[in-house]
């Protein structure tokens, strides 16, 4: 069995009749082949380095046809960067729904009694106002953000060691120049280290460039997988914030072709979805087959025979990873 299929099945309800076929792959058990197919890199971004040129790296480490990364890093932070590989890559914006947290190191310009630094750090906790700096590609309009924690984790000086737990978008360099505004004194970021995205957090173990090059080394020479699996995530792995419905076998191909998943198609589901949930569908061996919106709460499903329940808006799995029966009742 599958520790990652049990994971993500943990606590979902059983709708319809489940008849696991032999079709697929668990996604902790794929070949090498598929797992580099539907790989996740939670990679440690060296300092002085720009996002986009790891990612090329990557793509030249593996010799993979495309690989893509989630949430821009400055070439001077280091962290927490995200990559996904081949077809994995179709999944990455699903990240953006969840928090991301930094430790950063604020340099305050001017000396400032602790009481005072306490109370104007607590003042930027929730949603707060920011226009992208000058640097940034993005538009430069004033957008909101929330923050959901700041916390003094340590102060030496004029330096101050802080963790910030905030929406994605956020520019934490921004929001330090903020605070040294209110506190009259100005302040600069110095450092700054990504230690989560969204359910992916730096304590699982990130993974750094020479360790993947290595991996690779080994297993392009002597065939050796053990070093990949141990750098390569399934993307499956990096997806478990989002709710789940589980379609049956028969249902699986047609929702890859962009067909909505219907009520006789689902095996299982979150116990908790709404009408307007992201949701992932996946097949009952776990493997992530779309992202889309549920179209139904949970207690419309029990009590459905007909209907829609999920439109895809971004398929992942490609069409005749599992046989065709759409002439089939299900």
């Amino acid at each position: 069995m599958s520790i990652l299929r049990d994971r993500i099945f943990d606590g979902l309800l059983i709708i319809g009749e489940e008849s696991e076929g032999a079709y697929g792959y668990f996604p902790d058990k794929r070949p090498i082949n598929l797992l580099m197919k539907y790989g996740f890199i939670p990679l440690d971004k060296p300092a002085g380095q720009q996002s986009h040129q790891v990612v090329f790296w990557v793509k030249k480490i593996l010799g993979v046809e495309s690989a893509g990364h989630s949430g821009t890093l400055d070439p001077l932070a280091t962290g927490l960067l995200p990559i996904a590989i081949n077809d994995a890559t179709k999944a990455l914006t699903t990240l953006l729904l969840g928090p991301k947290e930094y430790l950063t190191v604020m340099r305050l310009h001017s000396p400032v009694a602790q009481e005072e630094l306490e109370y104007v750090v607590s003042e930027f906790t929730g949603e707060i106002y920011q226009k992208p700096p000058q640097r940034s590609s993005v538009r430069k309009v004033t957008r909101i953000r929330k923050i959901y924690q700041i916390e003094i984790m340590e102060r030496k000086g004029n330096l101050v060691l802080l963790r910030v737990l905030c929406q994605a978008g956020t520019y934490v360099r921004k929001l330090i120049y903020d605070i040294g505004e209110v506190l009259g004194v100005g302040a600069t970021m110095i450092e700054l280290r990504r230690t989560r995205v969204c359910n992916i957090e730096e304590r699982q173990g990130l993974v750094r460039l020479h360790d993947l090059a290595l991996a690779a080394k080994v297993f392009k020479e002597e065939g050796r997988e053990e070093g990949l699996r141990e750098n390569i995530w399934p993307i499956e792995a990096a997806l478990s914030h989002l709710k789940a419905i589980v379609a049956k076998d028969s249902a699986v191909d047609s929702v890859c072709h962009g067909a909505a998943l219907a009520v006789p198609g689902v095996a299982r589901a979150s116990k908790d979805i709404a009408k307007g949930d992201t949701v992932a569908i996946y097949t009952q061996k776990a493997e992530i087959v779309a992202i889309g919106e549920c179209l139904m709460d949970i207690d419309e499903l029990k009590e459905a025979d007909k209907g829609l329940v999920v439109q895809p808006s971004r398929v992942i799995m490609p069409a005749g990873t599992y046989p065709k029966q759409w002439g089939s009742s299900d």
